[in-house]
């Protein structure tokens, strides 16, 4: 990976890519039969009514990860967040900083649009991308799966 990666927001034209990044996804949790998203109802979410936001992280010009994340809200900062509701990176392409990349773009997103918080939730069985989170200064909410930067750890995770 360059020292910087190269990202884009996607389009519409996208839309049979996000669905395989999401399939690819699904594989690796092993949740292949709960997907029902199809095309359509990824571009009426994502594009027509602007449901979520997807990032792509580009290798020369390719994109070797995806993710897609929404706004959400606390009522308890008064401010809003952003929920990312999937990160993934092709299994060839891992190790590459690519996931750390994308986590840390999103933060910068984060903290340019005023946003308190940047969670997610991961699966328990999943020790790596676990071991990951926590290494960028991400801790797990008490009785939840869900990981959180906010304050210093989301700032410096956008730096």
């Amino acid at each position: 990976m360059s020292p910087e990666p190269d990202f884009r927001f996607a389009e519409k034209a996208d839309v049979p890519l996000i669905l395989a990044f999401i399939k690819a996804l699904a594989e690796y949790e092993r949740m292949q039969d709960q997907v029902v998203a199809t095309e359509a109802l990824l571009e009426e979410w994502l594009f027509d009514k602007h449901g979520s936001e997807v990032l792509f992280v580009l290798e020369h010009g390719r994109e070797v990860g995806f993710a897609l994340f929404f706004g959400s809200f606390s009522t308890f900062l008064g401010r809003a967040g952003i929920y990312l509701e999937d990160l993934f990176v092709l299994p060839e392409k891992r190790g590459r900083g690519y996931g750390k990349a994308l986590l840390r773009k999103l933060a910068s997103i984060a903290v340019e649009r005023g946003c308190g918080r940047l969670e997610w939730s991961c699966l328990n069985w999943n020790e790596p991308s676990i071991g990951f989170y926590l290494s960028l200064g991400a801790q797990p909410l008490e009785d939840w799966t869900t990981y959180r930067l906010e304050g210093a750890s989301l700032e410096h995770a956008a730096s």
